[in-house]
């Protein structure tokens, strides 16, 4: 038997394939790393999910679109109708919103999109899309949010929380966070999109993630690359004490001399 590759596994092996064949329809790999202009253009693939993820999205509860899988008139292909389930659980009591499979009952994980729905969402939001690009696309949608959860779980294991379930999400690209100005003001990029996470914690507390996102820089096997930078938000004396033990730590390792 084949063991079936993670959602973030196999993302990021399409990422480096489908990041080579777009360079060349973005300006994003040919800037600096960090240092000039604000820059808040990502690549189409990347911003088409203005959700706060791990869906793409539109107006509703969380942010995401109705679970619409039909074609699109014009459409020059059928697209796959199939959804990878995440690792991210889901977490609370409320019903899951409908876009998801569950049928209302919040147990299990976190579905991601087919490359129906994404494509359809990316035809919503007034792009272009390729049909054959959606395969990678939705793969590097996947991974990337794949990423962003394992980032929230060691956050929440150094606060004593080895099981965390994300309750809810929503995009907010239009709102620069405070630490993402203050960067910015230093003479770095701004993100070029932004999402809040609400985490679960043991006992039912809840606990608002901020995900920055920054274009990375580009290597020749990673012509586009994306940063991350997650952690809790600034909502508690607790949260500002988290992230401060974390950055010590950072620190104390080295990996900022790596990183």
């Amino acid at each position: 038997m084949v063991a079936q590759e993670s959602p973030e596994a196999s993302g990021w092996r399409l990422f480096r394939k489908a990041a080579s064949q777009t360079t060349q329809d973005s300006n994003v790999s040919q800037l600096p790393r960090h240092r000039g202009h604000p820059l808040r253009s990502p690549p189409p693939w990347v911003s088409a999910s203005g959700s706060g993820c791990p869906v793409v999205g539109s107006p509703s509860p969380n942010g995401m679109p109705s679970s619409s899988n039909s074609p699109q008139p014009g459409q020059s292909k059928p697209l796959s109708t199939w959804r990878q389930a995440s690792s991210i659980p889901a977490g609370g009591e409320a019903p899951l919103p409908e876009h998801q499979p569950a049928h209302g009952v919040r147990s299990g994980v976190w579905t991601y999109p087919s490359e129906q729905m994404f494509y359809n969402a990316m035809r919503r939001k007034g792009w272009t899309p390729s049909e054959e690009d959606m395969t990678a696309v939705v793969a590097i949608h996947n991974a990337v949010n794949e990423r962003a959860w394992r980032e929230v779980r060691a956050w929440e294991a150094a606060a004593g929380c080895p099981a965390p379930t994300l309750l809810r999400f929503r995009g907010r690209p239009a709102d620069v966070s405070p630490k993402a100005r203050l960067l910015n003001a230093l003479g770095y990029r701004l993100p070029f999109d932004r999402h809040d996470w609400v985490v679960e914690r043991g006992g039912g507390r809840e606990v608002r993630y901020v995900i920055d996102f920054y274009n990375g820089a580009p290597s020749p096997d990673m012509p586009t690359a994306m940063h991350l930078d997650v952690r809790p938000a600034l909502d508690s004396p607790l949260a500002l004490w988290e992230r401060l033990r974390m950055q010590a730590g950072w620190v104390a390792s080295g990996r900022w001399q790596r990183e």
